[in-house]
């Protein structure tokens, strides 16, 4: 089952696709790493990026979305426009996608339990990707997936 981690930070949606195959993980093949919305963006720009959204998501055979959860408060509070892009990835009308937010407590305990079994930087991901990649590892392990 193909899971999509996502980190939404500024106006960007960074993605990274994790498989688990029988007990083993894998990266599917995806060309795309990031999503943008412009800072400055319409109605119309919102549903070019949930539109650009599903058909990847639908391109990729992905089952499930796991959105790395922001705080909404304080000061790592996460900005208005990832907020919209988070309720445009919520929205997506396709029935058979799971949409799930993982919050940072499930992220260190999962990891305290099940400490990622390869070195980030033998993945052959962008450095940017590491939070979306966790994401989906953690949704993975944790059964966010279903």
């Amino acid at each position: 089952m193909i899971v999509c981690g996502v980190e939404l930070t500024g106006s960007d949606a960074v993605v990274c696709m994790l498989n688990m195959d029988r007990g083993q993980f894998n990266l599917p093949d995806c060309k795309v790493r990031k999503l943008s919305l412009p800072k400055n963006h319409s109605r119309d720009d919102l549903k070019t990026f949930q539109a650009t959204f599903a058909a990847l998501m639908a391109d990729c055979g992905v089952a499930t979305v796991a959105i790395k959860e922001r705080m909404q408060k304080g000061k790592f509070a996460g900005g208005a426009i990832s907020f919209k892009m988070e309720a445009a990835i919520q929205l997506i009308a396709d029935s058979e996608l799971n949409v799930t937010l993982v919050p940072p407590a499930l992220v260190k305990s999962t990891l305290a339990n099940n400490p990622v079994p390869i070195a980030f930087a033998d993945t052959g991901l962008k450095a940017f990707q590491e939070n979306a990649f966790i994401t989906a590892y953690v949704a993975q392990l944790s059964g966010t997936n279903r």
